[in-house]
C-alpha cells in the first residue's frame, strides 16, 4: 500500500473540484498589480481573497525601506534567532512593536503561525490547561498537539460556557491559559472579549489573543480588539502577524510579563528557525509607520467593509449578523459552492472557496475581503457580479 493511500479521501474530493473547472487550491496570481488587482489566467481580475486589510503590500513607502535593506543586509540572515540571525532591524522593529502596544516586550516570529505554534506549546507545560475557542485557526489548534498541557476546547464565543469549564477544573493543578481571536478569519466575527476577560479575572486565568486579523482593522489607534473593547490590561499576551495589515510576512508576541525573555531560550519554534530576511524586517517597520501615521486607511477599510457587507445582505445572501472586512457567503452545498466561486473567477472576481471540514458549521463558503485601496465601484462591481451568478444559478435569495 502506498504511503500516501491515507489521502485517497482528498485526492477524490481534489478531482472533484478540478472537474468543476480548475483547482481552487492552485490558483496562481500571475503579477499582482496592486493592491485590489491582479492577473489571474492572463486576465486581470479584481482580488477579493486576500488579507491585504490596509492595502500596504504596495506602499511606496514600504517598497523602498525594502528595497534599501537588500542593498545594505543581503537577501537574508541565513540563521535563527539566537545565532546570527539576530540583526539591527529585528531590535528596533521588536522595540517598535512593543511601543506601538504599550507593552515592556516583545518577539518577532519568522510566521504568525509560529507564533502561535511557539507561543502556545511554550506557555501551556503538561501540567497545565489550554482552553481554546472550538472555532479556532489551525495554527492554535497545532500548538495544542505540540504542548503537553490538557487541551479543553469551549464553545465558540461562548463566556459562558468557558466559565463553567474553568470552575470545572477546580483545584486541579497548573495554570490555565484561555486563547480567542480578535477577527475569526472564516466568518469575521469577534471575541465576546469584555465578558472572557471578566471570566479571567474571576478564576485567575491567564489571557491570550490572536490579533491577526484585528490587527491594524480594530481600535482607536489599530491594536485590535482588546483596545476596541477596553480590556488591554486584562490580556497577557497578544500574538499577530504581518501577513495582514502590514503585507508582508512574519509573527509576534507582546506582553508585559516581566520574565518574558526566557522564552527567547525556551520557544523552540522560536530558537530553530531562520529568522525573517532584511527587507521584509524594513517593510514591515514602514508599514507599522504608516499604520500609525494614517488612520484614514481603517476608515476607509470599514467604508468598504459596510458597503460589501450591506450589498450583499441587501441581495438577500446569507452573511454574518455585522459588518466585517471579511464577509462569509454561506451556500447550500459543495457543488453549488464550487460552481459559484468558478462563475466569479470566469468574471473577474477572486475570492476564496472555503469548504468543510475547514468551515465552522460544515456548509461551504465564499470567503470575501475587502481592503483600504478598493474604490466604492470596485465593491459595488463584486455585488453585482455575486447577483448575477446567484440569479443564474438558480439560486433563491430572500432581500433584506
Amino acid at each position: 500500500m502506498s504511503i500516501l493511500a491515507k489521502f485517497s479521501a482528498l485526492a477524490q474530493a481534489r478531482a472533484f473540484h478540478i472537474g468543476a473547472g480548475r483547482d481552487p487550491f492552485r490558483v496562481v496570481i500571475e503579477q499582482a498589480l496592486s493592491a485590489t488587482e491582479g492577473v489571474i489566467e492572463g486576465r486581470t481580475v479584481l482580488l477579493f481573497g486576500t488579507n491585504n486589510y490596509l492595502g500596504l503590500s504596495h506602499d511606496p513607502t514600504c517598497l523602498a525601506a525594502s528595497i534599501e535593506a537588500v542593498r545594505r543586509h543581503g537577501t537574508g540572515t541565513t540563521g535563527s534567532r539566537i545565532a546570527n540571525g539576530t540583526f539591527d532591524l529585528h531590535n528596533q522593529l521588536e522595540i517598535a512593536l512593543a511601543g506601538f502596544y504599550r507593552r515592556r516586550s516583545c518577539m518577532v516570529f519568522t510566521t504568525g503561525y509560529q507564533a502561535n505554534l511557539g507561543m502556545l506549546s511554550v506557555l501551556a507545560g503538561k501540567d497545565d490547561t489550554l482552553l481554546i475557542d472550538a472555532d479556532s485557526h489551525a495554527s492554535i489548534y497545532d500548538a495544542s498537539r505540540l504542548g503537553h498541557a490538557q487541551v479543553v476546547r469551549f464553545r465558540h464565543n461562548d463566556a459562558d460556557d468557558l466559565y463553567r469549564r474553568l470552575r470545572r477544573l477546580g483545584a486541579a493543578p497548573g495554570c490555565r491559559l484561555v486563547v480567542v481571536e480578535g477577527i475569526y478569519s472564516m466568518l469575521g466575527d469577534s471575541a465576546p472579549l469584555a465578558e472572557i476577560a471578566a471570566v479571567k479575572r474571576e478564576t485567575g486565568a491567564t489571557l491570550l489573543v490572536d490579533e491577526a486579523h484585528s490587527f491594524g482593522v480594530l481600535g482607536e489607534h489599530g491594536r485590535g480588539l482588546a483596545e476596541a473593547a477596553g480590556v488591554e490590561s486584562d490580556v497577557d499576551f497578544i500574538v499577530g502577524t504581518f501577513s495582514k495589515s502590514l503585507g508582508s510576512i512574519g509573527g509576534y508576541c507582546v506582553s508585559d510579563h516581566p520574565d518574558f525573555d526566557i522564552l527567547r531560550v525556551a520557544c523552540r519554534p522560536y530558537m530553530f528557525t531562520a529568522s525573517l530576511p532584511p527587507a521584509v524586517i524594513a517593510s514591515t517597520q514602514a508599514a507599522l509607520a504608516r499604520l500609525r501615521e494614517a488612520p484614514e486607511l481603517r476608515d476607509n477599510l470599514w467604508a468598504n467593509a459596510r458597503h460589501l457587507h450591506g450589498g450583499l445582505r441587501q441581495a438577500g445572501f446569507e452573511v454574518g449578523p455585522h459588518a466585517s472586512p471579511i464577509v462569509a457567503v454561506s451556500l447550500p452545498d459543495i457543488a453549488t459552492a464550487t460552481r459559484f466561486w468558478n462563475r466569479l473567477l470566469d468574471q473577474g472576481i477572486y475570492v476564496n472557496l472555503v469548504l468543510p471540514p475547514a468551515t465552522p458549521d460544515g456548509r461551504p463558503l465564499l470567503r470575501v475581503s475587502v481592503t483600504a485601496m478598493h474604490h466604492a465601484a470596485q465593491v459595488g462591481a463584486a455585488v453585482s457580479r455575486f447577483t448575477e451568478i446567484a440569479a443564474a444559478l438558480g439560486l433563491r435569495r430572500e432581500a433584506a
